[in-house]
This record gives C-alpha cells, structure tokens and sequence, in this order.
C-alpha cells in the first residue's frame, strides 16, 4: 500500500504551511500530493507550484470538477501538468454537487453518469492526441454546420497514458469508476465497511469492462492525528464530520449524509442534518458519534494507526491519502512522519 496527502483547498488558513508540507512528504517518499477545489482556490494552479518545487512525488487534483471546464480545456491542463512535472500528474475529476454546479458554475446538475462517461471519453480522446470529434448527449464536436473542424492537441504529454481518477460516492457512480476510470477517490472511508459502501460496486464496474482488480488504484482520504487522547483527537474533526454529513448539499442530495446512512447512522446522519441545516452548526457537530470519527480517520499511536492502516489494506485500499492533522507546521510535519513510520511498521510499505 502506497501512501499520498492531501492538501485540501488553498486558502483554507494554513497556505504559508502546505509547500512545507508537500517538500517533506516529498522527501518522505510519499506517492502523490493531491490538492482540491469547491469555489475558491482552483486546483492546477496549485498542483504547478507544488510541482515545481518538488522532486519525485505526484501531483493530483481531487478534484478537477467537470462543470467548471470544457471537457478539452481539461484535456490541455492535463497535457501540460504532465509535461511541466515530468510526467508526474494525475487527472481527478468529479460532477462535484448541484449546489456548486448550479450556483457558482451555472451549469445544470442533471445526468450526472452520463456526463462524467461522455466527459471521460473526451478527455482520453484529445489527451491521445487524436483528431478530436464526438456526438454524444452532452457535448457535440465539432459542433455541427459551422466552422469547426476536428483538431488533435499540439502539446505531447510526457506520458502516452496519465492516470484519470473519478471522485465516487454514490452505488452506481463507483460501479461506473470501475468501469471508466483508472483509480477512484473515495471519501469518508471506514475500513470496516469499504467493502459494502465502495469496493463491490468498483468491482462490478471492473467486471463489467471485462477487467479485475489489478492495477486500479482505490485512493481514500483519511485524515491524520497522532496522540493518546483518542476522544480529544476525534473532536478535532467533530466540524469537518458535520460540514459534510450535514451542510454539504441540500437535505435531498447530500452525497455524505446519503453515505452515513448507508454504514449505519441512519439516525444520527438525520440529526445531524437537521442541526446543521437549522444554523446550529455547534449542534450538529456534537450529534456526530464518535465512532463515526474513529472509523473514517486515523487517529491514536503510531501503534494503532498502523493497525488501522494494515485493516484499510484488507479492505482494498491501495493508496491511503493522508491529510496530517495539527495546529502548526511542526505538528503536521510530525505526523506526516508518524505516517510513514506506522506504515513501516504495519508491513504494508
């Protein structure tokens, strides 16, 4: 099992600290650097940097979302990611939610599956540098009686194939990663129910392009917080837990509170809802459970979080992303290092 970080959006409030922490997990051997975007800081612009002032470890967006770019503009950051990093880029992509697609980027949230399969398949046509033409339900190319005329991309990746992730929570989105995709990125993993909320569904997609398992990568984030004080350090996430469960999308579509029910807090992922969507943010914070905390993080020694690594290995995990925890740079240099020391001892390295 390969290990990544996760570097969240920028402008988050800890920017002056995250180059820091990419150059160290660089140093650390880690595989991959991932960086995000919503609607603030946008994710290539920060992949170049790290990129740049670093060696050998990948950089990769988690994601680029699909409303935001035309599916070719996406084909031609990638090209040049690639070719900029010595060919250490790789391609995550997501419909990301109704709200953000919608509002900031007025583009309609509907057939969310189709899109993202037509989107793909542009993508992998103009990044191989063919002429590019489709016809499909979303998006037409050339478009028809006018002046367009099929055109292939002049930049040349540095690889022939970059590695094109999808964001999936929902049953048939991860059925359709398996399928399309190279590797997913899943969110709120727990080790102990992967196999029920992701990995059968990645399998079937899998199964169903006539491939297995080998060689696609199931990527989780999981964030990191190393100390003895199991509940002290779950509370640090009690916020970031309810954000999502409960404000991360409207009460019909929360992708995150749609998740939680499915692992089994029916009940808590509504209250939490409820609060949250309420105003009480406060509220919906202290209505997560612990162990709903406890299993979608690493938290403890370096002891116990290289049993929960060698617990998310069982479950098919094949890069474990990490997103190092603390109120400085030096706590989470620490437990970028607490990372690879747990993986050396778990034997998973």
């Amino acid at each position: 099992m390969r290990l990544g970080i996760n570097l969240g959006y920028w402008g988050a409030g800890m920017d002056g600290d995250n180059l820091a922490v990419a150059q160290e997990a660089d140093r650390l051997g880690y595989d991959v650097c991932w960086a995000a975007e919503a609607y603030g800081s946008d994710a290539p612009t920060v992949l170049s940097w790290v990129a740049a002032q670093t060696e050998s470890i990948d950089v990769g967006s988690a994601i680029m979302q699909i409303p935001a770019r035309q599916p070719a503009m996406t084909a031609m950051t990638a090209a040049t990611l690639d070719s900029l990093s010595g060919g250490r880029f790789r391609l995550g992509l997501g419909v990301s939610g109704p709200q953000v697609s919608e509002g900031w980027y007025g583009v309609k949230f509907d057939k969310p599956l189709a899109r993202t399969r037509e989107y793909v398949e542009i993508v992998r046509r103009a990044m191989s540098r063919e002429r590019l033409s489709y016809e499909g339900e979303h998006w037409t190319l050339p478009l028809p009686d006018g002046p367009g005329k099929p055109i292939k991309l002049t930049v040349h990746p540095q690889r022939e194939h970059i590695p094109l992730y999808i964001a999936a929570i929902g049953p048939k989105n991860l059925e359709q990663t398996g399928e399309i995709a190279d590797g997913a990125l899943l969110i709120f993993p727990s080790a102990e129910h992967l196999e029920d909320t992701a990995v059968k569904y990645l399998r079937a997609g899998r199964e169903k392009a006539g491939k297995t398992m080998e060689g696609f990568d199931v990527c989780p984030t999981l964030p990191l917080a190393v100390g003895d004080d199991i509940h002290g350090l779950a509370d640090m996430f009690r916020p970031y837990t309810a954000l999502y469960v409960g404000g991360m999308g409207s009460r019909k579509q929360n992708f995150y509170n749609q998740l939680a029910r499915r692992m089994g807090y029916e009940k808590e992922a509504a209250e939490i809802q409820d609060k949250y969507l309420s105003g009480d943010k406060n509220g919906a914070a202290a209505a997560v459970p612990h162990q709903l905390i406890d299993q979608t993080t690493l938290l403890g020694s370096v002891e116990r979080i290289a049993e929960r690594m060698q617990a998310y290995a069982a479950a098919g995990v094949t890069t474990l992303t990490l997103a190092p925890a603390g109120f400085t740079l030096d706590e989470r240099l620490a437990a970028l290092r607490a990372g690879t020391d747990a993986l050396e001892l778990s034997g998973l390295g």
